[in-house]
């Protein structure tokens, strides 16, 4: 099974530049409103999550992760007054619980070698 490719990078890469490119231009340039921007932010977040999943086959924790970033990103947009560090720890908290879950859903395609070899 070959991997779709462009310009020699995943998807899911050129996806989270345009994301980010998105908010360069909307924090910037674009001159949008704290509420606007944090929609953005919210959108770009929740698509990226569900596209990163469905491209990478990888089930929901993209998805979660997403939906997490979306949901901080508007919380602080009407007012959550966080700081980069606890919006931070938020996140690597969903993370790690994310990942946890997704390694007990998930199995190798391989048996482990006899004896631990590698």
């Amino acid at each position: 099974m070959s991997k779709v490719r462009i310009f020699g990078r995943e998807p899911a890469v050129w996806l989270a530049v345009a994301a980010a490119a998105l908010k360069l231009v909307g924090a910037f340039w674009a001159g949008f409103t704290p509420e606007q921007q944090s929609w953005c932010n919210a959108v770009l977040a929740a698509a990226m999550g569900l596209a990163v999943a469905i491209i990478a086959h990888d089930g929901i924790v993209a998805a979660v992760l997403g939906l997490a970033q979306a949901l901080l990103s508007l919380a602080v947009g009407y007012g959550l007054d966080w700081t980069a560090d606890q919006q931070a720890v938020v996140m690597a908290f969903v993370t790690m619980v994310a990942g946890a879950f997704n390694r007990t859903q998930v199995t190798a395609p391989v048996p482990p070698k006899p004896g631990g070899e590698p």
